[in-house]
């Protein structure tokens, strides 16, 4: 079943970042946030698809909602894990690189919450640390899920 879009009132933590090729890292995040505070909404992107549920646009859909409501209710959390499962036929990460670029110009423009964390070989750290340092000094780029969640959760907060 596609995924569907609820209304929300409430602090959001939207988790952005790789799932095709990548180790299941939203499951931990849920995990930590909800332990320092299980009020906190959690919007994930990775779901569980049977045959022929998968409809692109609707999943684009989706996360274009839920990442708007946490500029407006919270935090866009991005976590670049590194590939787990390489796949020959697509960029790994490609749609996160896009999106973390997206989230860095709306931070600087308007001021979005933005937590990032990179893990050891991810492809490209270097360059995304050099660019946050240039453009968003005020963003840390963050070296394990535990960081990224308790930035997150006291940037709710605020």
């Amino acid at each position: 079943m596609p995924p569907e879009i609820v209304e929300i009132d409430a602090p959001l933590i939207f988790l952005a970042g790789p799932v095709q090729g990548a180790k299941n890292w939203q499951e931990e995040v849920v995990k930590l946030i909800w332990d320092k505070n299980p009020e906190i909404n959690i919007a994930s992107p990775r779901r569980e698809y049977l045959d022929k549920e998968f409809v692109h646009e609707k999943q684009v859909d989706w996360e274009t909602h839920y990442l708007r409501e946490a500029f407006k209710k919270g935090v866009v959390l991005f976590w670049l894990a590194k590939e787990a499962e390489h796949d020959c036929e697509r960029a790994y990460a490609q749609i996160s690189r896009f999106e973390l670029a997206e989230w860095k110009v709306r931070h600087e423009r308007d001021g979005v919450k933005l937590v990032v964390g990179i893990e050891k070989g991810f492809t490209g750290a270097r360059y995304i640390r050099r660019r946050f340092s240039q453009d968003c000094p005020d963003v840390p780029i963050l070296d394990s899920l535990e960081q990224v969640c308790n930035m997150a959760v006291g940037l709710v907060k605020k």
